[in-house]
């Protein structure tokens, strides 16, 4: 007898799981986004939302199981994207059969999400149909498709993204300046997307530097604008050192722009990296109306960096500290409180080493009305020289303080780095094209690296003295000022002590001598 073969015929369909001749309806949800909230894009949202409820409930063999829908909501990473969570929730809960949506892109424009989703889902049964491209995911043909198209996809996006960098790139080498000022102290954003200035909380930024100049520390001033009441720029109560550091760093408030502090190193992940010199910068002067001089900015940066550098903890807790020497050990004096819960207490300043190691240092401890008598007595010490002592300093002034030859300098400097970082990705893209000799490319990228290196050392050395010099043109300016309208005093005043004083150095007989900002010192 010969063989007789009888087919069974298949019951279960390979793609779904289901029963071929189930009468069961597929549950059916639809998903759009749009990934900016620009009027257009709103329409295109509106229309997708409308189309697919329409589609999905008007086939009699699917059950709507809802929309799923994200606005304003980037496609590049999925992490954010809260409808896009849940549908994925819902349907691996058992809540949807299969999700309908638009394309490939509306779906992720990132290749590892895209395929991660869909693998996840086609392991429990649940397919996605991308319309514009045709793909069933359950198809056999469907994995090889939506890997090709989730490419193309993120190359477009990546596309985006350099065009948006690149436009951004140009209006800040234009000079265009735009930036939010919801949380930035003493400016708003004025009609043209430009800051102006908002009197009352510029009050605030003038204050911050004038008690920086003071001698009290970031924390000092935070502590001193939570007491006044003052709101910190995120309107809060409290105020960090941190934010104060920031706004006395900001070149923005001498009406300054320094631009592109910081860049997006990823178009998926859109995490921000900070400038290190991977892209240029761009600095704009004279960008808007500045809320601090100048002259008063670049003394505070001059400070700043003083105490950095300084070996001694700087004391922010009168003017008086940091700024009182011992002529003995060279030591700074601290601020010290005797008898400090009895009719007796006293405030005074001593030498922070007196009782440091075997040596005890003998200056004497000093009051705040012995050091104003002392400052007092110096100011009107060189009042009838000063006609003669302002020639000096413009004089000194000008001879120190001369940067034409350094800014020469950095130019040829800059000139040469950027030929040698051209020469370096030609040679690169060269060795990526052609087959060449390993070891003569590395030869030559490593000599070019290091003529890189070598002239950017030397750059920055350049830029290091044009920044002292132009610091200390500042501070001598500020005291040339000063001391042209400089007149007999009767009694201390702390703008002068902090507009002109440098430091005062104690002796071990108890005399003084201040020594001013251009170096005059004066005993006391």
């Amino acid at each position: 007898m010969g063989k007789k073969v009888k087919t069974i015929p298949a019951t279960i369909s390979q793609y779904t799981a289901t029963p071929i001749n189930s009468t069961s309806k597929r549950k059916v949800a639809g998903y759009a986004r749009v990934s900016t909230d620009h009027d257009d894009q709103v329409t295109s949202y509106a229309a997708q939302v409308d189309y697919y409820t329409n589609y999905i409930s008007g086939r009699d063999d699917w059950e709507f199981a809802g929309m799923y829908t994200d606005e304003g909501i980037s496609g590049t990473n999925t992490k954010h994207r809260e409808g896009f969570t849940r549908m994925v929730k819902d349907a691996l809960a058992g809540k949807i059969d299969l999700i309908i949506t638009k394309s490939v892109s509306r779906f992720a424009r990132n290749t590892v999400d895209s395929l991660t989703t869909v693998r996840e889902l086609k392991d429990h049964g649940i397919e996605v149909y991308f319309e514009k491209e045709n793909i069933w995911t359950l198809d056999s043909k469907g994995e090889l498709l939506i890997t090709i198209m989730s490419s193309l996809a993120q190359e477009e996006s990546r596309s985006i993204s350099e065009n948006v960098k690149w436009g951004r790139r140009k209006s800040f080498a234009d000079g265009r300046v735009r930036m939010p000022c919801k949380y930035f102290l003493g400016y708003d954003q004025g009609p043209d997307g430009g800051l102006v200035v908002n009197p009352e909380q510029a009050k605030t930024v003038r204050l911050i530097y004038r008690l920086f100049l003071d001698g009290l520390s970031f924390h000092t001033i935070a502590l001193e604008l939570e007491k006044r009441g003052i709101k910190s720029p995120q309107g809060k109560d409290n105020w960090s050192q941190t934010t104060v550091r920031s706004i006395l760093t900001n070149e923005k408030y001498k009406g300054d722009a320094l631009l592109q502090k910081t860049y997006i190193s990823d178009f998926l992940t859109k995490k921000q990296k900070k400038n290190e010199g991977e892209i240029p910068q761009y600095y704009v002067e004279n960008n808007h109306e500045a809320i601090i001089s100048p002259e008063v900015f670049e003394l505070v940066q001059d400070e700043i960096e003083r105490r950095t550098k300084s070996k001694k903890r700087h004391s922010g807790v009168s003017i008086f500290s940091s700024k009182i020497r011992c002529g003995e050990c060279g030591g700074t004096y601290g601020h010290k409180v005797w008898h400090s819960n009895d009719r007796y207490r006293r405030e005074i300043y001593r030498c922070n080493n007196k009782y440091d190691g075997e040596h005890k240092c003998s200056t004497p401890a000093v009051t705040e009305e012995e050091l104003k008598t002392a400052f007092v007595t110096a100011v009107n010490a060189i009042v009838p020289e000063k006609k003669e002592l302002i020639g000096n300093v413009e004089e000194m002034r000008r001879i120190l303080c001369d940067n034409t030859r350094l800014e020469e300098q950095r130019e040829e400097l800059e000139q040469e780095m950027t030929v040698v970082v051209e020469m370096t990705q030609n040679y690169v893209a060269e060795n990526a094209r052609v087959a060449l000799d390993q070891e003569e490319y590395q030869r030559k990228y490593n000599a070019l690296v290091e003529r890189y290196e070598t002239a950017k050392e030397k750059y920055d050395d350049v830029c290091d003295q044009i920044s002292g010099r132009t610091s200390r043109a500042e501070k001598l300016g500020s005291f040339i000022k000063e001391l042209k309208r400089l007149e007999p005093v009767q009694e201390f005043s702390e703008a002068l002590w902090c507009s002109l004083v440098d430091h005062v150095t104690v002796m071990t007989d108890g005399s003084m001598t201040v020594t001013f900002k251009d170096g005059t010192e004066i005993p006391a």
